[in-house]
C-alpha cells in the first residue's frame, strides 16, 4: 500500500467538511470495529480525513472509539499524521484564534477515557513493545514540515506549546485551570493526547496543531464579540482551514523519529 497523509479534525468542524476539498467517505474494518474516513479525490498521494467526533458530530470525548481510529488510519498507510484541536489557553502570552503547533504533551495518566491503558498492545500481540521516546510524541521534521507550508498562518515552532490532556466530558474547574500553568501546560482539550500516543504506537509520525478559542485563565476575560462555543470554534474552524487543506494536498511522508522496543528482536 501506497503511503498516505491523514488529518484529525474535532469539534470545530461538527457540522462540516473542509471547504474546497473534494471527499469520498469510505469505511475502514478494524480489530476494534469499523470507522469511517474521507479520503482526498485529487490529491496526488493519498490522503484522509478522520473526524474524531463522527460527521456530524455524535461522540463526547469519552465516548470516541480511539483504537479503531488509529488502526483505520494504520490500514491506509498512514506515515505522517497532524492531530487538530479547539483548545482552552492558559497562557496569556499566547494569542486565541490562531494556530499553534505542539511541542509537548502531560498526560497525567496513560489511560483512555474507559479506564484501560492508552495503547494498541491491549492484549498479547506478536508486535507489542514499550514505545521510546527518542525525540517525544510531536515529530519535529513534521512540525517543521507544516510550518514551512504556511509559516505566515501560524506561530512559529520555536515557541514551545506544551499540550494537557484534560479528559472531559465536563470542562475544568478554576482551581484545575490554576494548576495546570504550574505543571508547565499551555494549552489543553479534552482530546487528541490519546490520538498522539497510539498514532506513535503503530509507528506513524504526528504533529499538533491547536487553536485557542477562550482563555482558560480565571481572572482573565474572554473577547466579548463571541459570546458561543459555537462561535468560537466557527473562529477556530476558519483559522486552521487552509494549513489543513495545504497540507493534505502537498505534505510529505516522513521517517518515524521514536521507535517500539520489541523484547523478541535481537
Amino acid at each position: 500500500m501506497r503511503e498516505s497523509l491523514a488529518v484529525i479534525l474535532g469539534s470545530a468542524y461538527q457540522k462540516r467538511l473542509p471547504a474546497k476539498l473534494e471527499l469520498e467517505k469510505i469505511e475502514v474494518e478494524t480489530k476494534w470495529g469499523s470507522q469511517t474516513v474521507f479520503r482526498l479525490k485529487e490529491s496526488g498521494r493519498p490522503a484522509y480525513i478522520l473526524f474524531r467526533h463522527g460527521l456530524p458530530h455524535k461522540w463526547l470525548p469519552h465516548q470516541i472509539p480511539y483504537r479503531a481510529q488509529a488502526a483505520a488510519l494504520q490500514k491506509l498507510g498512514c506515515k505522517a499524521l497532524v492531530v487538530t484541536s479547539s483548545v482552552g489557553v492558559m497562557n496569556a502570552d499566547l494569542p486565541l484564534f490562531k494556530p499553534l503547533l505542539l511541542s509537548d504533551l502531560i498526560m497525567l495518566e496513560n489511560r483512555l477515557p474507559d479506564g484501560s491503558a492508552c495503547t494498541m498492545f491491549n492484549e498479547y500481540s506478536p508486535g507489542q513493545g514499550h514505545l521510546v521516546l527518542s525525540e517525544g510524541l510531536f515529530s519535529r521534521a513534521l512540525t517543521r514540515q507544516l510550518y514551512n507550508l504556511a509559516p505566515e498562518a501560524m506561530e512559529s515552532p520555536e515557541t514551545k506549546v506544551i499540550f494537557a490532556y484534560a479528559g472531559g466530558p465536563r470542562s475544568k474547574t478554576p482551581a484545575e485551570n490554576r494548576l495546570w500553568p504550574k505543571l508547565g501546560a499551555d494549552v489543553n482539550s479534552m482530546t487528541l493526547a490519546p490520538e498522539v500516543v497510539l498514532a506513535n504506537e503503530l509507528e506513524i509520525p504526528c504533529a499538533g496543531l491547536v487553536v485557542g478559542h477562550k482563555y482558560s485563565i480565571p481572572g482573565i476575560n474572554n473577547p466579548e464579540n463571541y459570546n458561543t462555543v459555537t462561535e468560537t470554534l466557527d473562529k477556530s474552524r476558519e483559522a486552521m482551514e487552509w494549513i489543513v487543506i495545504k497540507f493534505l494536498k502537498e505534505g510529505q511522508s516522513i521517517p518515524f523519529g521514536n521507535h517500539i522496543y520489541r523484547y523478541n528482536e535481537k
